[in-house]
C-alpha cells in the first residue's frame, strides 16, 4: 500500500484525536517528511475519517430519519397504505441526508470564516453606511443560498394554476420574482437588526412597526380573491428565510459590528432579534411582489417562462437542475464575500486550502440536498397529504375510504399533525442551543426542558390548526390576524428578554428539513380535501410557539416575583 504524506491541518487534528499514533507522528515527524507532516497509509488515513464522517452523519440522521420515518409508518400502519415509489424516495432521503452533512460542514469550514473575519474587520474600516449596504447584500446572498428556498420552486409544480392562477404564477413564471422578494426583505431585516445591535434598541417597538402594515397589506389582500390566494405563501415565507445559511452569516456580522462599535447596549442580549425581523419582513415583501404582479404583469400561466424553457431544454433530469440549483446558490455568495474580504476589507484569506475544501462540501451539499427534496421528501410529504383526507371522507381514486368514520378519521388527522409538530421540533439542533441560551440568561428560572416543552408544543397546535385550516379550507387570514393579535398583546405584558426569546423561537420551527415536508404535506392535502392552495400551515407553526413561550415567561416571570415577596 502506498504511504500518502498529508498536511497536518485544523481538519485532520479535529478527526485524529483518538490516535496516540498520529499525535506521536506530530511531535516527532519520521526522518524525510516535511516538518509536521504526518506519514501513514490510505488505510490509516480511512480510520481516521472514518469518525468524522460517522460523527457528521449520525447528525443529520437524527434529524431527517424520525420525521421520514414517522410519515412512512403513519402512511403504512394506520391509513394502510404503500408509499409509493419506496425505493427512490429511500435514496432521496438517503440524499437529503448526506446533503446536508456535506453542506453543513461546508457551512463551517468555507463560508462562515468569511463571515467572522468580515463582521469583526468591516465597522473598524468602513463607514456604517458601506457597512449597512454590505450588510444588505449580504442578507440577500444567504437567502439565495438557504437549502429550503428551493422548496418554493417544487411547490409549484403542485399548485393547481385554475384553482390559484396568481398562485400558481409566482411559484412558476414569476418565481424569480417571489424568490428576490423574500432576499429583499432578508437584506432590509439584517440592515434594521445591524442598527439594532448597534443602539440597542428594543425589539417590542420594532416588531409593531413591523406587524401593523403587514397586518394591513394581509387584510388587504384578502378583499381581492386572487392575492388572497398568496396570503398563506407569504406568510409562510417568513419561515423559509430563517435557515443555517442567513442566520450565522448575518449574525456574525451584526454581533461584530455591535462589539467593535461598543455602544453602551450593544451587549444586551446581542444577538436576538434578528430572526424576528428576518421573519416580518419577508412577509411585507411577498405581498407587495404579488400585489405587483396582479396589478401590472400579465399572469401567463399556460406556458412556462423563457428561463423555465431554457432551463427544461438543458436539464434531463432533476439530477441537472439540483446541481444548478445548487451553483446559482453558493457561487455568487461565495464571489461576494471574497470580494468583500479581498478588496473591501483588503484582509488575506488564512487557511485557503480548508476554505476551498469547504466550499466544495457547500457546494456538492446543496445540490445532493436538492436533489434528494425532489425525489424522497417532497413525494413522501405530497403522498401522506393527499391521503390524509381519506382518513374521514371519500377519495375515488382510493378503494376502501374512507378509512374510518367521520369522527374518528378527524382526530387521527389532528393526532397525526400534533405528533409530527411536537416530535420533528424536539428532532431540531436549533432547540436544543435555545433551551440552553434561555437557562442561560434568565439564571435558570426558564428552564431548558421548559423552553423545549413550550416551543414544540407550540408548534404542534400550530401545525393541528394548519390542518384543520386545510380540511374545513377557511380562509388563512382568519387565523393569522387573531393569533397574532394574541402575540401582540403577550409581547406587550412580558419582559424585554422573554420578547426576545419568544419572537426568534419561531425560527427553530424553520430548519431545512421541516419546511419542505409540512409545505409538501399542506399541498398534497389541499390538493386532496379541495383547497385553494397548501400554504399556511408553516405560517401557524410559527406564530403559536411565540405565544406559548410568552406564555410560559409569564408564568415564570410570576412566579420569580413570588419568591421575591416570600424571601422579604
Amino acid at each position: 500500500m502506498p504511504v500518502r504524506t498529508l498536511k497536518y491541518s485544523k481538519f485532520l487534528k479535529e478527526t485524529a484525536t483518538n490516535y496516540q499514533y498520529i499525535s506521536y507522528n506530530r511531535l516527532n515527524p519520521p526522518s524525510g517528511s516535511p516538518h509536521g507532516a504526518i506519514n501513514y497509509s490510505f488505510q490509516d488515513a480511512l480510520r481516521i475519517i472514518k469518525p468524522y464522517i460517522r460523527s457528521r452523519w449520525n447528525e443529520q440522521m437524527k434529524v431527517v430519519m424520525p420525521i421520514a420515518a414517522y410519515l412512512a409508518l403513519f402512511q403504512i400502519i394506520v391509513l394502510r397504505q404503500q408509499v409509493n415509489e419506496w425505493v427512490q424516495v429511500a435514496l432521496g432521503i438517503v440524499s437529503v441526508i448526506g446533503g446536508l452533512m456535506m453542506f453543513m460542514e461546508g457551512l463551517k469550514l468555507g463560508l462562515m470564516p468569511f463571515g467572522e473575519t468580515i463582521g469583526y474587520y468591516l465597522p473598524i474600516k468602513l463607514g456604517k453606511r458601506t457597512v449597512l449596504s454590505i450588510a444588505f447584500i449580504l442578507g440577500i446572498g444567504a437567502t439565495l443560498a438557504e437549502p429550503a428556498i428551493g422548496v418554493l420552486k417544487e411547490a409549484g409544480r403542485i399548485v393547481p394554476p385554475e384553482k390559484s392562477p396568481l398562485l400558481f404564477a409566482m411559484l412558476t413564471n414569476y418565481s424569480h420574482i417571489t424568490v428576490i422578494a423574500v432576499a429583499v426583505g432578508v437584506g432590509a431585516a439584517v440592515m434594521l437588526g445591524i442598527l439594532m445591535f448597534i443602539y440597542g434598541w428594543s425589539l417590542k417597538p420594532l416588531i409593531f412597526s413591523l406587524l401593523v402594515p403587514t397586518a394591513a397589506l394581509t387584510i388587504y389582500a384578502s378583499t381581492d380573491p386572487m392575492l388572497a390566494d398568496i396570503i398563506g405563501l407569504a406568510w409562510d415565507c417568513g419561515a423559509v428565510t430563517t435557515g443555517p445559511v442567513t442566520v450565522p452569516l448575518v449574525l456574525s456580522l451584526g454581533i461584530g459590528t455591535a462589539g467593535v462599535i461598543k455602544h453602551k447596549h450593544s451587549k444586551r442580549l446581542q444577538g436576538f432579534g434578528l430572526v424576528t425581523l428576518a421573519s416580518l419582513f419577508p412577509i411585507a415583501t411577498v405581498l407587495l411582489a404579488g400585489i405587483f404582479i396582479r396589478h401590472f404583469l400579465a399572469l401567463d400561466i399556460a406556458e412556462p417562462s423563457h428561463t423555465e424553457n431554457l432551463i427544461s431544454s438543458l436539464s434531463s433530469s432533476t439530477i441537472f437542475e439540483g446541481i444548478l440549483l445548487g451553483i446559482q446558490a453558493i457561487i455568487p455568495l461565495v464571489a461576494f464575500l471574497w470580494i468583500v474580504q479581498i478588496a473591501v476589507i483588503k484582509e488575506p484569506i488564512h487557511n485557503q486550502g480548508i476554505i476551498k475544501y469547504g466550499i466544495l462540501l457547500a457546494l456538492l451539499g446543496i445540490s445532493l440536498f436538492n436533489i434528494g427534496l425532489s425525489y424522497g421528501l417532497s413525494p413522501l410529504g405530497n403522498q401522506v397529504g393527499a391521503l390524509i383526507p381519506a382518513a374521514y371522507s371519500n377519495i375515488q381514486s382510493l378503494e376502501n375510504s374512507p378509512f374510518f368514520s367521520e369522527s374518528v378519521g378527524l382526530w387521527v388527522c389532528l393526532l397525526f399533525a400534533f405528533f409530527l409538530g411536537y416530535g420533528a421540533t424536539l428532532a431540531e439542533p436549533a432547540l436544543n442551543a435555545l433551551g440552553i441560551t434561555v437557562e442561560n440568561l434568565t439564571n435558570g428560572a426558564f428552564r431548558k426542558p421548559l423552553v423545549m416543552i413550550s416551543v414544540s408544543f407550540g408548534v404542534a397546535f400550530g401545525l393541528t390548526i394548519g390542518v384543520i385550516k386545510m380540511i374545513f379550507n377557511v380562509p388563512i387570514v382568519w387565523f393569522i390576524i387573531p393569533t397574532y393579535l394574541v402575540a401582540s398583546i403577550l409581547t406587550l405584558l412580558s419582559d424585554e428578554r422573554y420578547v426576545n426569546l419568544g419572537w426568534d423561537s419561531s425560527g427553530v420551527t424553520t430548519g431545512p428539513i421541516t419546511v419542505p415536508l409540512v409545505i409538501a404535506l399542506g399541498l398534497g392535502l389541499s390538493n386532496a380535501s379541495g383547497a385553494v392552495d397548501g400554504f399556511g400551515i408553516l405560517a401557524m407553526a410559527s406564530v403559536f410557539p411565540i405565544i406559548s413561550v410568552l406564555s410560559v415567561g409569564l408564568y415564570v416571570r410570576r412566579m420569580e416575583r413570588k419568591k421575591e415577596l416570600e424571601g422579604q
